[in-house]
């Protein structure tokens, strides 16, 4: 059973006149001007500059401290023929801005290659070891990207090697920063750029714009339309990074994005497109356009998995290639590295799980700490992530090789994990990291004290209801509202990412007209409808039975609103993130459920009309026969009523209590196994059923439950 989230409802009310006058302004519907106000844009032109995309709206890279130092040491270096080395990280974000700001270099006459660390052997961030490998070669310049901030030493040790440096990052700066040639940065305390949420590749985005401009005026080329030139060359890469790296889609960062996807659509380089229709099943379909969802849950998850899994100089190398042929040969290299990778996620999900039904305390601690020797320490900080969102609460993973483990965890709102980290800092040879995201490492023999100082840390710092995952909710939609002009407007909002989420709303009071699997059963399609308009819905990642509807109950239904085209039709169609009974319903489920537990204790009045029948049992075990042609399953009673009523019968439709009294008694009879697997959905319990097929007939009205049901003087009986 998918849990019921906390939901977040904005209030309908909230800026109405100043949505009022955006609406009428931009002539846009009130909703769309309702979400721009929520977001911040409050007035009519701050609305129409968050909607309007156009490339004066980038600052000039120039407002960004030592960028005219970074400009002059990297063209002296090309002028004069040294050999320069961009030296990444092994993320998306890393692989990008390797990529974005070697291919300028090497267009641009440059002896550039590149370097980027194994997440395995290395790690994060400049090394000593890598810095003499380069001098060694004869790099003499070294530009990070996306890293570099905090390579104080290393930075040194260049220098005593000959090579100068210059960083780009766009990490928080802690402490002294590197003595280097330049120190690129918009998060500098002394920088004046105004946007500082960048990428790292979007700081290299900004270096190359200088480097472009500077190189131009100095050869007295015309600056007019260089910009231009730029974006459609590189901004696709920018805007790969930045959506990988989950950056707030704002300002900046919003229109790299939207250009960025613009250009892939028009006209893709190789390795964009190859892997865009790798991921899509290779080509002879129809070809997909690039979004920002695409980008961030189907081509970042790949770049990702070369640098998890092996080497991400293979995704660097899908960016370099103008071969189509080349292009789509790394493309399948990198689909086949992610498939490995999501064998290894979905094997240590599995053990977890198992872990955790052995010994269900672990999922009840305050922080779910684990660790084993098997586990690839690539993916850990992935399947931290799942097992946070599955049990509403933080985790810490940890991979050991020999006495030392590097863990990932995630945390939820409510405890900062690097603060909890730094209470138990005196245990770990080393952490950092984010507030909902972080990394360690520490000694085997530490482990046990870690995770019981975590969990301390964690019951006074965490309430339960930090412990219940909430969704926000933009606001409630009437069904008149929900029209197909609304959910093509929502397009005005686009691109979609951090700081700017896909609309959510929420719509109570839904009749359900159906509820049937689709996609191999792991997903559901709905039929709802209210005040006579019915709509399409579909619940991606949960079955009829997670999903606990059947028709003829009443939803309060949460959904993203869309836009589904099929054979050239489009309709509106809900993609449902979240649902429950409505309150009323609700209500009476809660009844139906009081109602059969004061049969099980005997009381008079629950059991008259509930006592089932030899009709109702062989209907019921014929429904079970039919669902489970395996001799076993799980059934989620509110769908098995639904469709056990969906056959008319003489006795009558069955009713919760019916069945559950009926179950009971086929149970106690040998005639079935049951057990409940989970009870928290009042009237759409889940319950595991074996099918025992007894060699002689079941004699049901002997058990002790049907006897005691149909007994004047009932006893109670066990619930």
């Amino acid at each position: 059973m998918i849990k019921n989230r906390k939901w977040n409802v904005g209030d309908r009310d909230t800026d109405r006149e100043a949505a009022e006058k955006i609406a009428a302004a931009l002539g846009i519907e009130y909703i769309t001007a309702k979400l721009l106000c929520a977001r911040g844009y409050r007035t009519p032109e701050e609305a129409n500059s968050f909607i309007r995309l156009e490339t004066e709206l980038f600052p000039d890279p120039f407002l960004m401290k030592d960028m005219d130092l970074a400009t002059d040491r990297i063209l002296s270096a090309i002028n004069n023929g040294e050999k320069m080395t961009v030296y990444g990280d092994y993320d998306v974000d890393g692989v990008t801005s390797t990529a974005l700001l070697r291919l300028w270099l090497t267009e641009n006459g440059g002896d550039a290659d590149y370097y980027i660390p194994s997440r395995a052997g290395e790690g994060y961030g400049v090394n000593r070891e890598a810095v003499g490998k380069l001098a060694e070669r004869g790099t003499k310049l070294i530009i990070t990207v996306d890293t570099g901030i905090t390579a104080v030493s290393e930075t040194e040790y260049a220098k005593e090697l000959g090579c100068d440096v210059v960083i780009t990052d766009h990490h928080e700066c802690h402490g002294p920063l590197p003595s280097a040639c330049a120190v690129v940065n918009p998060k500098r305390s002394d920088c004046s750029y105004p946007f500082k949420e960048l990428a790292g590749v979007g700081v290299a985005f900004k270096l190359v714009t200088a480097l472009e401009y500077t190189k131009r005026r100095r050869a007295g080329q015309d600056t007019d339309g260089f910009l231009q030139s730029i974006c459609r060359k590189y901004i696709d890469l920018a805007a790969i990074g930045t959506v990988a790296d989950v950056m707030p889609l704002r300002e900046e960062n919003r229109l790299i994005v939207s250009m960025g996807l613009s250009y892939m659509n028009r006209s893709a380089r190789p390795g964009v497109r190859a892997i865009i229709d790798a991921a899509d099943g290779g080509k002879g379909r129809q070809k997909k356009a690039a979004t920002s969802s695409l980008i961030g849950y189907t081509v970042a998850p790949r770049i990702n998995a070369a640098g998890r899994m092996g080497s991400a100089s293979l995704a660097a190398e899908l960016f370099f290639t103008q071969s189509e042929t080349r292009a789509a040969e790394i493309a399948e290299e990198l689909c086949a590295v992610n498939r490995q990778r999501q064998l290894e996620e979905n094997r240590i999900i599995g053990e977890i799980r198992e872990r955790i039904t052995a010994d269900p305390s672990i999922g009840e601690d305050r922080v779910i700490v684990l660790a084993d020797d098997s586990w690839h320490h690539g993916v850990i900080g992935i399947v931290a992530s799942r097992v946070t969102e599955k049990y509403s609460r933080p985790s810490v993973l940890i991979s050991f090789e020999g006495g030392t483990g590097k863990g990932s965890g995630r945390s939820v709102r409510g405890l900062n994990l690097v603060d909890a980290l730094g209470c138990c800092s005196d245990l770990l040879l080393k952490y950092g990291g984010h507030e909902l995201a972080a990394g360690l490492s520490i000694e085997r023999e530490k482990l046990p004290e870690f995770r019981k100082r975590i969990n301390e840390y964690a019951a006074e710092h965490l309430a339960a209801d930090d412990l219940v995952t909430d969704i926000d909710i933009d606001t409630e939609l009437f069904p008149s509202e929900a029209t197909l002009k609304q959910a093509e407007e929502l397009s005005l909002l686009e691109p979609f990412g951090a700081s700017n989420p896909v609309p959510v709303f929420l719509m109570r009071g839904l009749s359900v007209v159906s509820a049937v699997p689709i996609g191999d059963g792991k997903h559901t399609k709905l039929t709802l409808e209210r005040d006579g308009i019915k709509f399409s819905a579909v619940r991606f990642g949960a079955t009829v039975d997670e999903t606990g509807f059947a028709a003829g109950d009443t939803a309060d239904v949460v959904f993203n609103l869309s836009v589904n085209e099929f054979m050239g039709n489009r309709s509106v169609q809900l993609l449902v993130r979240d649902c429950r009974m409505s309150e009323d319903e609700e209500n009476g489920k809660k009844a139906a459920v009081s109602e059969y537990e004061a049969a099980m204790r005997g009381e008079e009045w629950a059991c008259r009309g509930n006592i089932p029948g030899r009709e109702d049992f062989v209907g019921i075990y014929l429904r079970l026969k039919r669902a489970f042609p395996g001799g076993k399953g799980i059934i989620c009673l509110n769908t098995f009523l639904g469709e056990l009523n969906a056959t008319p019968s003489q006795s009558g439709p069955t009713g919760y209590v019916k069945l559950r009294l009926a179950l009971a008694i086929l149970d106690e009879g040998g005639v079935i196994t049951l057990e409940y697997t989970d009870t928290s959905r009042p009237g759409a319990e889940l319950a595991g059923v074996t099918l025992n097929n007894p060699e002689k007939k079941a004699e049901l009205e002997k058990t002790c439950l049907y006897r005691q049901l149909t007994n004047p003087a009932r006893t109670s009986m066990p619930v």
